[in-house]
């Protein structure tokens, strides 16, 4: 069963900006869907945790940790210069924000990465019912 449900906590606001993006955002409806997701685990019994916006999940090799600099949007596979692991862009996101998320629920620990320079990165807990 599936016990925790972890999300990133997109900035939708700011994604619709992009006008390439913004219908495709607004049809998808992803503020109603976590809401629907936190409203939905919480009368299961279920945790949902919110991943910080900042945190870098594309960026991060899910291997070994080390975090590029600049990963464009456009770039969707990359191999980490560290390890040389290939990854896809999407696939590897998630299963950092998998990681992230399962580490908040194991320990109630903030994740923060070790190679961050400018903005805080980590992640944050959901309310409990």
């Amino acid at each position: 069963e599936n016990q925790t449900i972890v999300v990133e906590d997109l900035a939708v606001r700011n994604m619709v900006k992009n006008h390439k993006l913004a219908r495709a955002i607004s049809d998808a409806n992803w503020g109603e869907l976590v809401r629907q997701l936190d409203y939905k685990a919480e009368w299961y019994g279920r945790e949902l945790i919110k991943i910080d916006r900042y945190f870098p999940s594309s960026k991060r090799c899910s291997n070994c940790g080390h975090v590029v600099e600049k990963l464009p949007l456009n770039i969707r596979e990359w191999d980490c210069p560290k390890c040389g692991s290939h990854h896809d862009r999407d696939i590897n996101a998630s299963i950092n924000i998998l990681a992230a998320g399962l580490a908040v629920s194991v320990c109630g620990a903030t994740v923060r990465p070790e190679e961050s320079k400018s903005r805080l990165c980590g992640c944050i807990e959901a309310e409990s019912p």
